[in-house]
């Protein structure tokens, strides 16, 4: 069995404070891969940022305070990759993948963007390089004879299912035509190639989301967006057997504004 475990903690170092660290001691999962941690290696508290029994990989944002990704493993990898071969996004803390044992796993965040500014258009060339990557992962990590499965915050609901107020979201950042035909091309056989896992395992159902807004009664009420996703080759997909969000029993008790979503694969 392989466990892996996706979350964007919104601030590693305020997320310790509120629960991570014993999050963390708790969980079953063999790789963790964790977003928008915010902060330099050495400025992360040593039960967070380099927990007894994990190989801990980070890649932070050369802008301080902003994005960074990691990666954290029960053992450790063969080969450690930060970016996707960009000269704009590869410094820019957004990516890092990992091989282990027969599948390469992989850390995103994808930029959330704001229509009519130019962080949308930073979202879009993002995205257009990164399908090439994708592509270009997938036959390579198939001549070598592994999986692969792109774990983050990809900033895009698909479908309607995937958020609670799709009707008012049609024209914001995130729900927008063109970023959800960008995602159908990752999920096409005949295109990208990849398979979203928890969508796979729980096709009929609304959700289940991972992310809640912080204002109102967004998480009481269960108003949120499925946007952290398990996205991998079918062979691995294939293998999935269990798929679930770690959503908090209350409000009080979350230490992200995500929930970290976990699959079990059957190797």
């Amino acid at each position: 069995m392989l466990t892996v475990t996706s979350a964007n903690v919104n601030g590693l170092r305020a997320a310790a404070k509120k629960g991570f660290v014993e999050w963390l001691a708790a969980t079953s999962a063999d790789v963790l891969c964790l977003q928008e941690v915010r902060a330099e290696p050495h400025q992360l508290p040593e039960p967070a940022g380099a927990p007894e029994g994990w190989h801990v990989v980070h890649a932070p944002a050369a802008a301080k305070g902003r994005a960074g990704v990691s990666l954290y493993s029960r053992r450790e990898s063969d080969r450690v990759q930060v970016g996707f071969g960009s000269s704009e996004f590869d410094t820019a803390g957004r990516y890092v993948e990992a091989d282990l044992p027969g599948v390469t796993v992989a850390s995103l965040y994808l930029p959330s963007g704001e229509v009519g500014t130019d962080r949308q258009d930073e979202k879009t060339r993002f995205m257009t390089e990164f399908l090439a990557h994708l592509k270009e992962l997938r036959v390579r990590a198939a001549a070598d004879g592994r999986e692969v499965v792109v774990c983050g915050d990809w900033n895009i609901a698909h479908q309607r299912a995937d958020l609670k107020n799709w009707r008012s979201n049609q024209k914001n950042s995130g729900f927008l035509p063109q970023e959800r035909a960008w995602l159908t091309q990752v999920f096409d056989p005949a295109d990208g190639g990849y398979v979203d896992v928890v969508r796979s395992l729980h096709p009929e159902v609304e959700g289940p989301y991972t992310w809640w807004s912080y204002r109102g009664r967004a998480f009481d009420n269960d108003s949120g967006w499925r946007i952290d996703l398990h996205v991998s080759t079918p062979g691995l997909a294939a293998k999935a057997v269990k798929g679930f969000v770690e959503r908090a029993a209350t409000h009080d008790e979350r230490w992200s504004d995500h929930a970290p979503v976990t699959v079990v694969y059957d190797l």
